[in-house]
Order: structure tokens, then sequence, then C-alpha cells
């Protein structure tokens, strides 16, 4: 259910949106399905990023387009006062979150189409979203989303450029996983036990548009696939959104759980190109 609100705008102290308290920790109902401490592992210590690149596919106006996708998944720390990445660790409202960055240039006949969407979870919790923001740039016009928990809901602010949606506000309700963030969160799964449950997906909010987040009440399903010509051994995750929609992810057999494929129900493909932990962005 969405919860929907006018356009005012939110104090205008960071402080006073968020406080200065560590919220209380959130259980869902699915969380005996993943493993909480999936990434408390010393691989994220490193101060080095995993950068991967997958060879991708987007269906744009009926036609589908191949390009680069590129996601980087790293440690950071983040202040609570402005909730984004802080410059001193000399503070005492710092807390780790793991930030994925996800994208890419599709080469349409106009300008390139040009995607970035980033993605923040806390370190200990890899499927309850922090923030996520996504800008879509395309010859028509550019579109921003942002999606950020305050302990109660998820606040949607969107500007679009779309007739009929424009700029505003909206409340979304928490124990929802965000298709977007599945390539990461999935990783956390309990693979062995080839877990099969329901979950609410907020459709995917890499588009143009900024209509209210489409909700699945979807089923997930893992398998245990075994190797083929084309793809190593994996863990195979089926989403079943609805009746029509399903998407499929595979995951690599061991830590950290690598994406491999990907085949989603409206043509969106990946395919693992190259992995590498290597610096990247501020150091």
């Amino acid at each position: 259910m969405l919860l929907l609100v006018g356009c005012s705008s939110g104090p205008t102290d960071p402080g006073e949106q968020r406080g200065e308290s560590v919220p209380a920790l959130r259980r869902q109902h699915f969380d005996a399905y993943f493993d909480n401490d999936w990434a408390m592992r010393p691989l994220w210590e490193d101060g080095l990023a995993e950068i991967v690149r997958y060879d991708a596919q987007q269906v744009i106006n009926g036609e589908a387009l191949s390009y680069e996708l590129t996601q980087v998944t790293q440690l950071e720390e983040f202040n609570q006062q402005f909730d984004v990445r802080t410059d001193s660790l000399r503070r005492n409202d710092v807390f780790p979150v793991m930030h994925i960055s996800q994208f890419g240039s599709l080469p349409t006949a106009m300008p390139p189409f040009h995607f970035l969407t980033t993605l923040f979870f806390r370190r200990d919790r890899p499927t309850v979203l922090h923030k996520l923001t996504t800008t879509l740039q395309e010859p028509a016009g550019n579109t921003f989303k942002a999606f950020v928990d305050d302990d109660l809901q998820y606040v949607e602010t969107y500007n679009s450029y779309h007739d009929g949606q424009g700029a505003g506000r909206r409340l979304l309700r928490h124990e929802v996983l965000f298709e977007d963030a599945l390539s990461y969160c999935l990783r956390s799964l309990r693979f062995a036990d080839l877990p099969s449950f329901d979950v609410t997906i907020a459709g995917q909010q890499q588009t143009s548009s900024a209509a209210p987040p489409l909700l699945y009440q979807a089923h997930v399903t893992v398998a245990d696939q075994a190797a083929t010509d084309t793809l190593a051994a994996s863990w195979r995750v089926t989403i079943n959104l609805n009746k029509e929609k399903q998407n499929v992810y595979w995951f690599a057999h061991d830590y950290p759980h690598l994406l491999l494929r990907q085949i989603t129900w409206n043509g969106r493909l990946r395919r693992l190109k190259s992995v590498t932990r290597a610096p990247y962005g501020m150091q």
C-alpha cells in the first residue's frame, strides 16, 4: 500500500529529520532466509572496491540495445547528520554502509541514454535498503528519484520531465525488497538451505517514469544449478513477480556469491564479463 503526501519541503536541518541516535534493529518476515553477516567479512575491509562489468541488454522503445553495465560494491562510512559518506571519522554519528553503484550508457540514435543508480545498505542489514538514488538522462529529458529510510517508512522524492508527474514526494511502507537492489541483496541468501518464500518487491526504479512504485507480491525459489557449457555451477534464484513476469538470477556457489547472469521479464540481461578489486572513487 502506497501512502501519498503533498510536495511540501522537509526539515532544513538533516539532523532534525534523521536524529542523532542509531535506529532500532528492524526485523523483517523474510530475515530467516538471509545471512545478516554476509557483508561483515574481512573481504570488504581492504580499502578496495569490487568492480564488476557485465555484457548487458535493455529494451528501449521496442529495440534491444546492447551495452556494458558496471556494478561497483564497496564499504563506506556514513555520518547520520548528512546521511552521506563522512569526510571525518572523528565524529560520534559514524556508521558503516555498503555502497553499490550501477551505471551504463545505451547507444540510442540520439545522444546516448545514461543512467546511474546508487544503493546503500547498512553493513549488517543486507536486505534493508537505507538509501537509493537513481538518475536517468535521455534525449527527451532527465528524471531523478530518491528513496530514504526514515525508520518508519521510505520517503521518496522525485523530479520527472513527464507530464502528470513533475516533482513531488510520497511515502512507501517498509517490508519490501527493491528490484534494483536484487543483484546485491540476493547475494546474502542462505543458498544451501534452498529457501522458498514470499516477499513484496518494489518494481524497477531505473526508468524515466516517476509513477508510484509498482508493488509485486512475489515468490522466490532457490535451486542448485549444475554447470553447463556457458555457465559455471551456481545458485539459480527464480522470482515470480506475478503469473506473467519472471526474473531469473544465477549466483556463484562460493562467497561472495557474485551475480553471474540475469534474465528479466522485460528484456534486461546481464552476463558476467570481468571482476576485479581495485581503488575506486575517493579513498
